[in-house]
């Protein structure tokens, strides 16, 4: 099974396919002009900031991610074990719920003991690396798929059970209720291989310019 990233030529190349289907993806498309996703290599840190984001709206993530970076001297570059050795209070205190500090610590301890092998995880393909991140307790398939998506650039990732991509998806197809799982899997199929693309344009119709 091949890798795609989604870098600036995947980019293009994927909103002119999209573009192509219909008239109403084209006009979606051309509505919004959501930038590439820069290069990440922090493994640790993207799947910690991940869980920050579950569940919350990412505006609000962000402030609170932007605090728990001050808690150590190498901000985004803090290592496991220095995650593992901290207090977990010092984690409440800037906003991060006792779950949410708790996954933390067991993503440390993963990446400590090379659960997770941080030089060989993006050679794998998006089913294994989800098998392998959700074997850790708070890393479910949404976080597994935000990392897809935000840090190795994977192109076709449609996190259906996002309620940012849920909205977007009512709002694109002028939908009364939010749609179901089975619907948008369903209208997702003709997207392939770039539903990442309309995962990003689908969260910004929802919230404008997002920082992730």
């Amino acid at each position: 099974m091949s890798i795609t990233v989604l870098d600036k030529e995947v980019m293009v190349d994927g909103i002119n396919y999209l573009s192509s289907l219909n008239v109403n993806l084209s006009k979606f498309l051309k509505s919004y002009n959501v930038p590439t996703l820069p290069v990440e290599k922090n493994y640790f840190w993207a799947l910690c900031r991940s869980v920050i984001y579950q569940q919350i709206s990412g505006k609000a993530a962000k402030k609170i991610s932007d605090r728990y970076l001050l808690l150590y001297a190498n901000g985004e570059r803090m290592l496991p074990s220095e995650v593992i050795d901290i207090d977990i209070k010092k984690i409440f205190k800037v906003g991060i719920s006792r779950q949410k500090a708790s996954y933390i610590k067991n993503i440390a301890h993963a990446f400590n003991t090379k659960i997770i092998d941080e030089k060989n995880i993006s050679k794998l393909n998006d089913q294994e690396i989800i098998s392998q991140l959700t074997t850790i307790k708070g890393v479910g398939r949404w976080t597994a798929e935000m990392f897809l998506i935000f840090t190795l650039r994977r192109s076709d990732v449609f996190p259906v059970t996002d309620l940012g991509i849920q909205k977007g998806f009512q709002i694109f197809y002028s939908l009364d209720d939010l749609p179901t799982i089975e619907l948008m899997n369903e209208k997702s199929e003709s997207w392939k291989p770039f539903r990442t693309i309309m995962s990003l344009y689908l969260w910004y119709a929802v919230e404008g310019p997002f920082e992730w």
